[in-house]
């Protein structure tokens, strides 16, 4: 993306930051790495949990993009709108400094991403700084911000459901009994690499007979058996941006019960994207599919949301689900997943990515290989 694109997101984020309760903070620090690329285009990506390959600093008179030796060019090439400065010691040792230099009096951190760890000896080395400086939760600032999608972002994501929805295409053709679920699992991979992906988006879930009974089942050595459901779900990263699909085939005809689960299922998702619009509540969404689910006698075999933001990261607001509700905004990228799951036999999940427009929803994925039972 043009670096215009980073500075109008970084004079937003400084126009949130002067917004919030006077006192709140007045700098943050960001080390998440969708939020860290969603500002800067920074793209290095973290090894581990524990390893950062950059920090921002943000107040209204600077932007720093804190690093090692091992990403400073990548940083000077990607991040045009930051002062790229260079970790000697460490981030504990070298980042209060430089906040000190900012003049920060109150930081505002990634509660959910900073390890306790992390978060106790940095506290301690801010707090023993004259004068003394102290951490205070971004609350999801930036994250907010991510919600809505921009004309690039929402070209990047289509990409990418295009990508993996030719997958399932192939996939679903080259499917028969007797292949393992790891197998087709490595095929996806394969055919994502082929295709330009960078990775997935996550480990692909292929889940037959009655694995396909756990939501998040791990592929297996289980083979394919004829009649029986075969959930796949998977997703690729193009462009830096995510994509997630989930399909359920039979390999042959499935029995009354499954043609009336799925029946149900897909009865489920066509409704509550029917009610996609500017401004619905997340929770009607997921009541709308629900209903029909218990209603068919499925109540408690569908345990999870509705389903999830999809963007730089392939979990990300909003949530759709029965709880926490939040006006769904145009711009909006999210999945309809509605699932039934019945323990030791099977089940039947689809879901679909959907871009909210002025007129309603808009399917990314593409719409095919459905039955009509």
């Amino acid at each position: 993306m043009e670096n215009s694109t980073h500075s109008k997101r970084l004079a937003a984020l400084r126009q949130c930051l002067k917004k919030t309760s006077p006192g709140d903070y007045d700098a943050a620090w960001i080390i998440q790495p969708e939020n860290r690329r969603y500002l800067s285009g920074f793209k290095a990506g973290d090894t581990q949990f524990t390893e950062s390959s950059g920090s921002l600093l943000i107040n209204n008179a600077r932007s720093l993009l804190v690093t090692d030796s091992r990403y400073v060019l990548e940083a000077e090439k990607e991040a045009a709108d930051f002062e790229v400065q260079i970790l000697k010691k460490g981030l504990a040792d070298d980042l209060p400094g430089l906040i000190q230099g900012m003049g920060v009096k109150k930081l505002g951190f990634e509660e959910g991403y900073l390890t306790w760890g992390l978060y106790e000896s940095f506290s301690e080395k801010l707090k023993g700084l004259s004068p003394g400086i102290d951490l205070v939760p971004l609350n999801g600032l930036v994250e907010d911000m991510r919600e809505v999608k921009d004309k690039e972002e929402i070209k990047a994501i289509g990409d990418a459901a295009n990508l993996i929805s030719e997958i399932l295409n192939e996939i679903i053709a080259k499917l028969k009994p007797g292949m393992t679920e790891k197998e087709v699992a490595w095929e996806i991979e394969a055919l994502a690499r082929h295709g330009g992906a960078e990775s997935l988006s996550f480990p692909p879930i292929v889940a037959s007979g009655p694995n396909s009974a756990l939501p998040h089942a791990v592929p297996t050595d289980r083979k394919l058996v004829r009649n029986e459901p075969v959930i796949i779900d998977a997703g690729v990263r193009l462009n830096s941006y995510c994509s997630d699909i989930t399909r359920t085939v039979f390999l042959g005809e499935p029995g009354a019960d499954f043609r009336n689960i799925y029946r149900t299922v897909r009865q489920a998702q066509v409704s509550a994207l029917k009610e996609v619009r500017p401004l619905v509540d997340s929770t009607h969404l997921d009541r709308v599919a629900r209903e029909i689910i218990s209603a068919a006698g499925f109540g408690e075999n569908f345990g999870h949301g509705l389903g999830h933001g999809v963007g730089l990261a392939v979990h990300e607001r909003p949530k759709v689900g029965p709880r926490d509700p939040v006006k769904l905004q145009k711009g909006s990228v999210f999945t309809v997943e509605p699932g039934i799951y019945i323990p030791g036999k099977g089940g039947v999940r689809l879901e679909e990515m959907v871009l909210i427009e002025d007129g309603g929803p808009k399917i990314l994925t593409k719409n095919n290989d459905l039955y009509d039972f």
